[in-house]
């Protein structure tokens, strides 16, 4: 009995270890598909953008990968070739408007129009910038912008510009400190460098490295923090050098935290905080404060239909032509396409429609509780651009009439 057991055992571990054995080679050779499938997917992917650069239609597109250190703290040109501009009572006035038209000026133009702003706003005393240094900063953050059809230094222009109109609107100063609006307007001005013209969905689904870099996690606005800081620390730009070592951090602390706002993915979360203290606010209370910044900075990132339909109209092609750009190269390389950005599927009305009635008008109607005047300036302006788009939408499509040839 004793020798039939030892047999039975030792044929269940030598059947136990052939089984082993079969699953450990399965495994092995699983293991090898797994790399040649990785290997071809790469291969794939290398031949998609080989096509991608041969074949592509529309624009010439710009790397994705982020720009050198070393151009990101250089300057192609310095303050000597920047023209002064002598800005008229009429420009000055005008500038504090939402209304403002951002298409007639020259980037040295915009570039004056921006340091005025900091003159104006007692930022350049409150932070003892060095004129030259601002001019030179000024300079550097242009050059790190890209030339996309919508997310470029005319953009970074019309957000900042906003934002100084929202700033005088509501007389910001009796709530908030200099240094508060000084956060404001940088972290505008700063908000998209060197965005490359694809979204973070893009990024995401891709794996770029922007992406791998930081994790899956808002890719785009980490960047231009990275970028805004990056221009800061080079000395011959740091408008920021003569305050101390706190207020610096503070003002780091703040546009971190504001540039990271303008991620649309954190859009309800934002709003939401705001519109929860609302009835409770406290202007000395920083936690408070910085809410409403982040909804100010929101405001005026996406804020276009605020301004006149001749203003706003070439903004929404701008737009649609990044949005193609990216669904184009989405179906080139096989990764999914929102509806919204496919060329076959939306046009001005859809793309508008509900973005003015969902987001927008929800967000500027929030602000307007605390500041009136808002809805008048801002919000009134959103009801009638969404009505200009329904009734875009509802309009019969013109039909051709066809001749007929009697010959």
């Amino acid at each position: 009995m004793d020798l039939n057991r030892v047999f039975k055992v030792e044929e269940m571990k030598a059947d136990i270890t052939k089984r082993i054995n079969i699953l450990e080679r399965r495994l092995e050779l699983e293991g090898l598909k797994a790399v040649e499938i990785e290997k071809c997917k790469r291969d794939i992917s290398d031949i998609k953008n080989q096509i991608w650069t041969t074949q592509k239609k529309y624009v010439d597109f710009s790397t994705m990968s982020a720009l050198s250190d070393e151009r990101k703290i250089s300057l192609k040109r310095d303050v000597p070739s920047y023209p002064k501009y002598t800005l008229s009572q009429e420009t000055v006035d005008y500038l504090k408007q939402p209304t403002f038209d951002i298409w007639h000026w020259e980037p040295n133009e915009m570039l004056s129009l921006l340091e005025h702003m900091y003159h104006e706003l007692g930022l350049v005393t409150e932070f003892n910038i060095n004129p030259i240094t601002l001019k030179r900063w000024l300079l550097c953050v242009q050059e790190n912008y890209r030339n996309n059809p919508f997310h470029n230094f005319r953009h970074c222009f019309c957000v900042t510009q906003m934002m100084y109109g929202m700033i005088q609107l509501c007389k910001l100063w009796e709530k908030m400190s200099r240094e508060d609006l000084g956060v404001l307007l940088t972290s505008c001005i700063c908000h998209d460098l060197d965005h490359p013209g694809y979204n973070n969905t893009y990024q995401i689904n891709a794996r770029t490295e922007l992406a791998i870099r930081y994790n899956d996690i808002s890719p785009l606005e980490n960047h231009h923090c990275a970028v805004a800081f990056k221009i800061l620390s080079n000395p011959e730009c740091n408008i920021f050098s003569n305050t101390d070592k706190e207020v610096y951090k503070r003002i780091r602390a703040g546009m971190l935290v504001l540039i990271l706002a303008t991620d649309m993915a954190k859009h309800k979360d934002i709003v939401e905080k705001l519109k929860s203290i609302i009835p409770i606010i406290n202007y000395n209370d920083p936690d408070h404060v910085q809410a409403l910044k982040m909804v100010f900075i929101k405001c005026c990132d996406i804020s276009n239909e605020v301004r006149p339909m001749e203003v706003s109209d070439p903004w929404v092609d701008c737009l649609l032509e990044e949005y193609f750009n990216q669904s184009d190269r989405e179906k080139m390389e096989g990764l999914p396409v929102a509806p919204f950005m496919d060329r076959e599927k939306v046009t001005k009305p859809t793309a508008q429609i509900g973005f003015i009635k969902f987001v927008l008008i929800p967000m500027f109607e929030t602000v307007a509780q605390l500041f009136p005047i808002i809805d008048s300036t801002m919000v009134e302006p959103l009801r009638i651009a969404r009505d200009r788009y329904e009734n875009m939408k509802e309009a019969p499509t013109p039909t051709t009439t066809v001749k007929k040839d009697d010959s």
